[in-house]
């Protein structure tokens, strides 16, 4: 039950767009989420609205206007392992569809409750 959020610069073209979340997206469903889980949005944001350091904290390239924040929150219960194995996906997807240098991508993982979600019309699927 992940919900992503893609936070990039303005501008970027829906292929782009489409190429991120559909990396994402693969990384996910080989860690077991559900094919049709897929719930994502994108916030392109303004160079004045979106600031990041183009270093930090030891880079090995300087981050780009290219840089994408992707933000994973689904329920507790995954553990590190599955993690990194979603980020290393997710990675291998993005360094092949739009060539993004890993050190322009930072993924944030955020966990919630299984009683904390409703899909639709108030219904509880885990509680």
């Amino acid at each position: 039950m992940p919900l992503v959020t893609l936070t990039i610069r303005e501008g970027k073209s829906s292929e782009f767009k489409s190429v991120v979340l559909n990396a994402v997206h693969g990384a996910l469903i080989a860690a077991g989420v559900p094919e049709k889980d897929r719930f994502q949005r994108v916030l392109e944001l303004s160079a004045d609205d979106f600031r990041f350091d183009p270093e930090y904290p030891d880079l090995t390239a300087r981050r780009t206007d290219d840089f994408v924040l992707i933000e994973i929150l689904f329920s507790v219960g995954r553990s590190v392992k599955v993690k990194k194995k979603i980020l290393a996906d997710i990675l291998g997807g993005l360094s092949k569809g739009p060539g993004l240098n890993p050190e322009n991508v930072m993924v944030c993982f955020k966990e919630t409750s299984w009683e904390n979600w409703s899909f639709g019309g108030g219904r509880f699927l885990h509680a």
